[in-house]
């Protein structure tokens, strides 16, 4: 078995016999012991009682935190002539069309965030394959395929956050760093529990939300109780 460092074990000992804490008591408990030479980020785990194989139990969207990420979005998106311009002047970092799709599967994705406008969608169809299970492709629910470009970039540059559930009924998520006070985690936590919640599809059946758990890049998880994280 391999050996804990001192960091790591004494992070552990500090977390030991804590579950289903407050909101503001697991952040703290995160805060204090978040020591890596990096500033972590603050993630979020929620095991849900949906099985996405089934397509009414799918849980995707979108939430604006309050406070932000803290991380630099790049964000790319596929538009001509003045959507093309709007969309270099919002800001985006990389803005093309079918140049870019070749430069994509090319093997290049140098983007968090990928835009499109409706009628390049024929064109990104065909990355299907390579943005897809990056979890990248552009779509209208949760507004990466639109012909408001500038609030679509300026959206994904201020904070805004794309959730969908994995395989085994779970959603991951990065709301915030460390270095964030801790007010304004604890809103950010809140922001994203509260976006899921609505979320919750047609499909679902019995307790929806059935564990939310927070830890730092580096560090160990801790269960929050649900009813804290979503203000109820």
């Amino acid at each position: 078995m391999a050996k804990l460092g001192k960091r790591t074990k004494a992070a552990r000992e500090a977390f030991a016999g804590k579950s289903n804490v407050s909101v503001e008591e697991a952040v703290s408990l995160i805060k204090s012991n978040a020591n890596a030479k990096f500033d972590e980020t603050l993630e979020i785990a929620m095991n849900l009682g949906v099985d996405p194989r089934h397509a009414d139990q799918m849980v995707r969207g979108v939430v604006a935190l309050p406070n932000g990420t803290g991380k630099t979005v790049r964000v790319a998106v596929f538009a001509r002539g003045a959507k093309a311009d709007e969309a270099k002047e919002a800001g985006a970092d990389i803005v093309g069309a079918e140049d870019l799709m070749e430069t994509i599967q090319g093997g290049t994705i140098e983007f968090d965030r990928c835009i499109a406008t409706p009628d390049m969608m024929p064109i990104v169809g065909r990355l299907g394959k390579v943005l897809g299970p990056r979890n990248l492709m552009p779509n209208p629910k949760v507004g990466t395929v639109t012909m408001d470009v500038k609030a679509a970039v300026e959206a994904a540059k201020g904070g805004q956050v794309q959730f969908k559930v994995e395989k085994a009924g779970v959603i991951h998520g990065g709301i915030g760093k460390v270095s964030f006070s801790e007010e304004q985690l604890a809103e950010n936590i809140r922001a994203f529990v509260d976006a899921v919640t609505k979320a919750r599809p047609a499909g679902a059946k019995g307790t929806y939300m059935k564990k939310v758990s927070l830890s730092s890049t580096m560090g160990p998880g801790v269960a929050v109780d649900i009813t804290s994280a979503t203000g109820n």
